[in-house]
């Protein structure tokens, strides 16, 4: 492979570490979001006077335009450049932030979520390709993803913190007004300190079929999980929304195998590493989901944890993730093959799901749920950090946004996947446990409370499956070893971008 490309000797920004400040506030704004307005939202339905039928789409609404519109928002990143489309999304997410929590109805807050989702589907994916582009040094990579990486994992459990605070001290509305100060410093530092490389955009013409055919095909996937999860499985309008989205995605398959430009090039998913990552990092998010939303309501429901002390219950989880994606991840990036960070921090997170399985109505938060958060920290920590930085593992850099698209396609699409598909597990689990029990001296109530629980600890047993799976997803796709750096050669092959690739190589770990 030639070594006399211009990108390998193109000297670091010099800024680039002041710019990974303000590109991981964006995205721990995104990433909470997720899961703020949760806590929020029995507040927001009380004042709102929000139907129960409409409540689940005050965050549908949001995981539809964000699922959807992903791959599109990575393609606009590479055509229009990674910190104008960064600088865009921030806009239009505070704005979209500033509508919800004025509203006053429930078409407008629904509307404020559908935006949220469009414009944090163009944020998302530009905040991961510009690091993949801005740091070219092995070390230094492995350094910045680990703060990436961590900030991704742990983000979820900050918004259920932060949820609980502003809503029990000030205001639901607070939980959408409190992302405009996080987007109005992030844009200010993405204008002072963020500058992406020359030559890394890819200027071929959009490709509007799949485009439309993506969007329409991953919402569509998403909108029949949800729907899965109120319907059930066997409804014929949920397995007509998952024949809808089968069609819809091969499709767009077809359509890209075929035309000039392609939304998504083929090669991004052929490379077996970017493969193992999408698939490893989205079935733990399915499992990682479904554990949050279980532990929320068994603290809160079970244990009577108000909002604030059901937020604080999750701080060791998020210490978890700080310290392995920081101090294991990062450390041992540059020193280990991938796949022996990736595939044992998902066994150490199963083995912290496992021990939750154990879960009862007395159990102890200290002595139970307390250690196995830790270890579920530690563990997704660590497997995170390489996942993140591995995204856009080989890839060319007019790709970056699209391959970046990718990692946040698997995350949100296996966020809805696990709440729904875990969520029907407990529910059936629950049903079955209150026919085949007797009320005993504690009465109904209490024989629900034991139900609830019992099927929480059925779906987490299918949590700890699912980690499983992707540990063996990580071992055996994962081929990369340690973190030795060389450039990306061009193709050649595809017209006119390349001239553009020939500017910068985005150095790699070799095997």
């Amino acid at each position: 492979m030639s070594q006399t490309a211009p990108a390998v000797s193109a000297a670091p920004d010099s800024r680039r570490w002041k710019a990974l400040i303000f590109i991981a506030i964006a995205q721990l704004m995104v990433v909470l979001d997720g899961t703020i307005v949760n806590i929020a939202l029995p507040s927001a339905q009380t004042d709102l006077g929000i139907s129960d039928g409409n409540k689940q789409w005050v965050i549908t609404a949001y995981a539809l335009a964000f699922g959807g519109l992903l791959l599109f928002g990575g393609r606009i990143a590479d055509l229009w450049g990674r910190r104008r489309t960064f600088i865009v999304g921030l806009i239009g997410f505070a704005a979209a932030s500033a509508l919800g929590g004025i509203a006053q109805n429930t078409g407008l807050l629904l509307g404020a979520r559908a935006l949220q989702g469009v414009f944090g589907a163009l944020l998302a994916p530009s905040a991961l390709s510009l690091l993949a582009v801005m740091f070219t040094d092995a070390k230094e990579r492995a350094k910045a993803f680990g703060i990436f990486g961590a900030i991704a994992g742990g983000g979820g459990a900050v918004g259920l913190i932060l949820g609980g605070v502003l809503t029990e001290y000030m205001n639901w509305r607070w939980t959408f007004f409190v992302n405009i100060p996080f987007a109005v410093i992030a844009a200010t530092g993405a204008v002072m300190v963020v500058r992406e490389p020359a030559g890394a955009r890819n200027r071929s013409p959009l490709d509007i079929p799949g485009v439309l055919l993506s969007s329409l095909g991953l919402g569509t996937l998403v909108y029949a999980f949800t729907r899965a999860e109120s319907h059930g499985w066997a409804a014929g309008s949920t397995i007509g929304l998952f024949v809808a989205a089968a069609v819809l995605l091969l499709a767009f398959v077809a359509v890209e195998a075929r035309v000039k430009a392609p939304l998504l090039p083929l090669r991004v998913l052929a490379e077996r590493n970017r493969a193992g990552i999408y698939l490893s990092l989205g079935l733990a998010i399915i499992a990682m989901f479904g554990m949050f939303l279980f532990l929320t309501y068994y603290l809160q429901i079970v244990k009577g944890f108000s909002p604030v002390k059901t937020g604080l219950a999750f701080l060791p989880m998020i210490a978890g993730m700080i310290t392995g994606s920081t101090q294991i991840g990062a450390r041992l990036m540059t020193r280990v093959p991938a796949r022996f960070l990736m595939g044992p921090g998902f066994l150490t997170a199963g083995v912290g799901m496992l021990m939750l399985t154990q879960i009862e109505v007395g159990s102890s938060y200290a002595g139970l749920i307390l250690p196995a958060q830790i270890l579920l920290g530690l563990g997704m920590g660590t497997a995170f950090m390489p996942a993140m930085s591995l995204a856009t593992y080989g890839v060319q850099p007019r790709d970056a946004g699209v391959a970046s698209a990718m990692v946040n396609t698997s995350q949100q699409v296996g966020g809805a996947i696990g709440t729904a598909l875990l969520n029907t597990i407990a529910a059936s689990a629950t049903t079955s446990y209150v026919a085949s029990h007797a009320v005993g001296s504690g009465g109904l109530d209490q024989l629900k409370m034991q139900a609830m629980v019992h099927g929480y600890a059925t779906a987490i047993w299918w949590a700890v499956g699912i980690l499983a799976l992707a540990s063996t997803i990580a071992f055996t796709f994962i081929t990369v070893g340690h973190g030795d750096s060389k450039p990306v050669a061009s193709g050649g092959k595809d017209g006119e971008a390349d001239a553009d690739v020939d500017e910068l190589a985005v150095p790699v770990l070799v095997h």
